[in-house]
């Protein structure tokens, strides 16, 4: 690899403070502290599957509820993606990936682009996961797909265990991003010349 793409952002308001580290061209080492469980345990799956060094230090006002803690961990990670990304030389760009776990059955989409977007079909089976509360899957996502600036394609094509099926969303993205940030070329993948 010709350059580090390493990044390193720090999120400090009056609900959350954040310091989020990203290697993309890790190992899939994770060092992660939310405060929610269940999210660590989601967030280990981007690291794990997308062979992404991850390291996520959130303090945030648990004693209200979970929300501002988990999407402000989003805009922390989706900027620090972005600046370990650069320019964007080189990546693969697209790519998707099916993930099973189990009953369930996820597809994920990317198109790192410069473009925000996040499509989702996500109907989960129940409205809590250990102190995760589904609905926050979503947020997540916008939050992490606006700030590192990708398109960005999510479903459960079918599932009844709803631990299976944030864990295979999760897991798919991972994998979904692995192979889009993959350097494939010594150009900009794009017909405008720049991302």
């Amino acid at each position: 690899m010709s350059r580090d793409r390493v990044a390193v952002e720090q999120r400090k308001t009056k609900e959350t403070e954040i310091i989020a580290s990203v290697n993309l061209d890790g190992e899939g080492r994770s060092d992660i502290k939310t405060g929610v469980g269940f999210f660590d345990h989601m967030l280990d799956q981007i690291a794990r599957h997308g062979n992404i060094d991850l390291e996520l230090s959130v303090k945030g006002d648990l004693h209200i509820d979970q929300h501002h803690s988990i999407e402000d961990t989003g805009i922390a990670l989706g900027k620090a993606f972005a600046k370990a990304l650069g320019d964007k030389k080189g990546i693969s760009r697209f790519s998707s990936a099916l993930v099973p776990l189990d009953e369930t059955l996820v597809r994920a989409v990317v198109d790192i682009s410069g473009r925000p977007y996040l499509y989702t079909e996500l109907p989960f089976t129940r409205e809590m996961v250990g102190d995760f509360p589904s609905e926050m899957v979503v947020e997540f996502m916008r939050a992490f797909a606006f700030n590192a600036g990708i398109t960005l394609h999510l479903e459960i094509l079918h599932g009844d265990n709803c631990h299976h099926q944030i864990e295979a969303v999760f897991k798919a993205l991972a994998r979904a991003l692995k192979d889009a940030v993959k350097i494939e070329s010594d150009k900009i993948p794009s017909t405008k010349g720049v991302l």
